[in-house]
């Protein structure tokens, strides 16, 4: 039986503490389902993202407060609504957060990210039409139950668990800007801000894509050198602390330069790295970022028309691309267990946001339990 209420941690002010509070449970309409979180995943430096984002992220609305915030949860279906199909009460699941209204023009033309009211369930929207999408999936992971659109469920295989598929979500952003660049065999691809959060999983993938030489740009070399023996055959590495990307990546490649490029610098990164990044293509070469600089980026775009070079954004991934992941786990070639789990229970959230320590790079993986799998 579903509770008629469960605990869930609100914010009243952006960065203010969150309050654990009892609330009614969700109820499904005809295309949901309810979500038992069993995980809920956590960025390092969340609670300081937020305290600072009026400055850093100016332009993206937060939903309204109080708010329950969580990017990545992962549970058990306990609820379906009467219209679902495919899904069922007991199915493990993760719940892609990028929701769309469904019905305007970008979203009946199978465009969802176009949609302007497009939002990050549990964290952020695009748009000041967002909240629009935020009163109908109000909740984040970081409660014990969560309404999420049946369309937005990724079942998860027997052999990850809930904890493990909570980086589906940044592991997903790297592949949607892998698969945007066409990656594969043949394709020399660069990835910025390697050993990260986001920059490690978007490794993993490139492995899991069949990409035969990967160019990884960190600063850390214990954090290099230990990715680098996920493959030595194809992973190369440089630490920024060894001197500029360019004449590595230029040598690397044979002094064409390289195919595709992926900035996965985070908040706080500068306009220098990415770049740097951009000079490093090849004619042809795509830069994809997927991460946060905020500074403008003096780009030579008269040299990069003279060499038919791409930017492109990426933000986040489709429910489909996350399908696409939870095959490869299931296959083995995309191994979520070299992740170092670090699990806390709810009423621990103000101390978690307020600075993890003993952080490993992107090998670390940090989350919240509202209820134990």
């Amino acid at each position: 039986m579903v509770p008629a209420t469960m605990r869930a941690a609100r914010m009243y002010d952006v960065g203010a503490p969150m309050v654990i509070e009892e609330v009614l449970t969700p109820k499904p309409e005809s295309l949901d389902v309810i979500v038992k979180v069993h995980a809920c995943g956590i960025v390092p430096n969340l609670g300081n993202v937020l305290k600072n984002w009026s400055t850093w992220f100016p332009r993206l609305p937060l939903p309204k407060l109080p708010a329950t915030f969580g990017l990545d949860p992962a549970g058990t279906i306990v609820e379906v609504g009467g219209a679902v199909k495919g899904l069922k009460v007991g199915d493990r699941v993760y719940v892609n957060p990028g929701r769309s209204c469904g019905t305007c023009r970008a979203c009946r033309a199978g465009n969802p990210t176009g949609c302007t009211s497009m939002i990050l369930q549990g964290y952020f929207g695009y748009s000041e039409t967002s909240q629009d999408t935020f009163d109908r999936y109000p909740y984040g992971g970081l409660c014990e139950y969560l309404v999420a659109p049946a369309i937005g469920c990724v079942k998860l295989p027997d052999n990850v668990t809930c904890m493990q598929a909570t980086r589906l979500g940044y592991t997903g952003t790297g592949y949607s800007a892998l698969r945007k660049g066409n990656a594969g065999p043949n394709v020399l691809t660069m990835i910025n801000g390697a050993t990260g959060t986001l920059g490690l999983p978007t490794v993993m993938c490139a492995l899991a894509m069949g990409v035969t030489k990967i160019l990884a740009v960190a600063r850390n070399k214990d954090l290099l050198e230990e990715m680098r023996q996920l493959d030595p055959r194809r992973i190369f590495t440089h630490s920024t602390l060894d001197g500029p990307v360019r004449p590595w990546a230029i040598e690397m490649s044979g002094g064409e330069g390289v195919d595709l490029a992926i900035d996965c610098v985070g908040p706080g990164g500068g306009a220098d790295g990415m770049l740097e990044l951009s000079r490093c293509l090849r004619r042809t070469g795509l830069l994809v970022n997927v991460g946060a600089v905020a500074e403008p980026v003096p780009f030579n775009v008269h040299k990069m028309m003279d060499w038919n070079q791409g930017f492109q954004g990426s933000v986040w991934f489709s429910t489909a691309e996350g399908m696409d992941m939870a095959e490869m786990i299931r296959a083995g070639t995309l191994n979520f267990d070299l992740f170092r789990q670090h699990s806390y229970p709810l009423d621990k959230i103000n101390e978690v946001l307020a600075g993890i320590e003993n952080r490993h790079g992107g090998f670390s993986n940090f989350t919240v339990i509202p209820n134990p799998e």
